[in-house]
């Protein structure tokens, strides 16, 4: 993608959009390429965006409560209980009461979910191929350790933010 000062009448924004924000910006938009590529990939599966993320989620950390799958996924509560709604239509979820706490309710995952695994595990090994593709282990490793720093970075800018 071409510098935006690359572009006619970009005087005035060159200041202004920087090769930082160029980063940002291609950052934003290779993850959406990727996430609407995995989307088409899995349409046969049934699963809606927000439903396969969840399953993501819930393989990492199963038996998560719905309040902290919607923080975890940055939804509505009502938002991640519809999506449930759906998946326990579907037979690959179910709430469960939280021991502890009357008020919360786990997710776990059933065993129809397990046997998804394979197709969503298929696809995104796929989409890496074409992705990492010319890249070398060294190459992933280095970007992965910048990546690392820079979430490092912001981990701290929700309490920034908070503070204004």
């Amino acid at each position: 993608m071409p510098s935006r000062s690359a572009y006619p009448g970009s005087a005035a924004a060159a200041p202004f959009v920087t090769d930082r924000d160029e980063i940002v910006f291609r950052m934003e938009e290779i993850t959406r390429t990727l996430r609407q590529a995995f989307e088409r990939r899995i349409a046969q599966s049934g699963l809606t965006r927000t439903q396969w993320r969840m399953l993501a989620y819930l393989l990492r950390c199963e038996g998560v409560s719905q309040s902290e799958l919607a923080r975890l996924l940055d939804l509505e509560r009502a938002t991640i209980g519809q999506a449930i709604d759906r998946l326990e239509d579907q037979q690959l979820v179910e709430r469960r009461p939280c021991p502890t706490d009357r008020r919360v309710w786990e997710v776990h995952l059933l065993p129809a979910a397990y046997d998804l695994v394979p197709l969503l595990r298929k696809e995104a090994d796929w989409l890496h191929e074409l992705t990492w593709n010319g890249l070398t282990n060294a190459d992933v490793a280095a970007l992965k350790t910048m990546l690392d720093r820079i979430a490092t970075n912001i981990s701290s800018l929700p309490e920034v933010l908070e503070q204004d």
